[in-house]
């Protein structure tokens, strides 16, 4: 009889965890999954000219299209390469890391190496996407810490990604109200720290894809920190913003996209003074580079500045496929002419 009742009990205790509701139960840790990537030199930046090498105040250093049997490869929309010029982290469109090396002939990227992918989590333990929270769209990094932009829900999420790296569990951010006028799905696109010894240290430069202020200039969050409030970037040539990155030289570079019917796909980068942005102001920058579909790019979404070991400035840029077969995922390589 005893045998009999505790069998029973078992079966019961099975049974009422096995109905226990989804979300009450602890979260499983997600696995990372390693990849491969494929990769394609890009030898030109524009293939009509081959030996070309000076775009604007840029120099072009190397490229590579990449490519993956993995169905989540693709929607790079946020970057940041370490320190290094090697190692880099990666958020996509579908709530994913991507988290690689790049592989070096002397200065020209020849290879992906290392590659491993995996949801990005919130702090129950479980994918953000799981809850909406999909279309991570930027990056920053603060040392140790990652903070992603999160476009349609208007979130910043932050990360101990130097303690955690890819199984880091993400925790909001207050943000200014008026993120919630941003456009549901052209918000959030440009987030970076500013560095700690200016003015603007320890505060989150925002900037919205195409959320306009009266003026029809595109609206920027100045975010924690001693210096908040929201200033303008100057919209320029129906240019949307898709980016920006710090350079060592105290200037903030927004990586800008244009996309008509008739003309396809432009790119554009400007160069802002981090000391012009305050706020209420309407901040503009000088042209470090503009292509349109007759050089080498795609939906240019991802931007990244190092200093590489001969003191130079590099910046690397990625594109989002958008997980169409029609469309490529690049990363692309330039020097800042001038800048160390």
């Amino acid at each position: 009889m005893k045998v009999a009742v505790s069998r029973l009990s078992a079966f019961l205790a099975i049974l009422a965890l096995a109905l226990i509701p989804a979300a009450a139960q602890p979260p499983r840790e997600p696995a990372l999954q390693k990849i491969e990537i494929k990769s394609q030199a890009i030898e030109a930046f524009d293939p009509r000219d081959v030996s070309r090498k000076r775009f604007g105040a840029l120099e072009f250093r190397g490229g590579l299209v990449l490519d993956s049997a993995t169905k989540d490869f693709g929607g790079l929309s946020g970057l940041r390469v370490m320190a290094d010029g090697q190692h880099f982290v990666a958020v996509t469109d579908k709530g994913q890391w991507l988290r690689a090396r790049i592989v070096y002939r002397g200065t020209v990227p020849i290879a992906i190496a290392n590659a491993e992918m995996a949801p990005i989590l919130g702090g129950d333990g479980r994918p953000l996407r799981a809850r909406g929270w999909y279309d991570a769209e930027s990056l920053a990094d603060d040392g140790d810490t990652m903070y992603v932009g999160i476009e349609r829900v208007h979130r910043i999420v932050r990360f101990n990604f130097g303690q955690d790296g890819l199984l880091s569990r993400g925790v909001p951010v207050p943000v200014p109200p008026a993120f919630r006028t941003l456009p549901h799905n052209a918000s959030l696109e440009c987030l970076a720290m500013a560095p700690k010894s200016g003015p603007l240290g320890g505060t989150l430069i925002a900037i919205s894809e195409r959320g306009l202020d009266p003026n029809g200039n595109i609206l920027g969050f100045l975010v924690g920190g001693a210096t908040r409030g929201s200033f303008s970037f100057k919209r320029t040539d129906d240019f949307d913003v898709s980016d920006c990155a710090v350079s060592p030289g105290g200037r903030l570079l927004v990586l800008e996209r244009r996309f008509t019917w008739t003309s396809g796909i432009a790119m554009r980068i400007r160069s802002v003074p981090l000391a012009s942005i305050k706020p209420n102001a309407t901040v503009d920058g000088a042209e470090l580079i503009s292509a349109d579909m007759g050089y080498q790019i795609d939906n240019m979404e991802g931007l990244s500045v190092h200093r590489a070991p001969d003191g130079s400035t590099v910046l690397t840029i990625v594109s989002d496929d958008n997980f169409s077969p029609l469309q490529r995922t690049l990363l692309l390589q330039f020097t800042l002419v001038g800048e160390r």
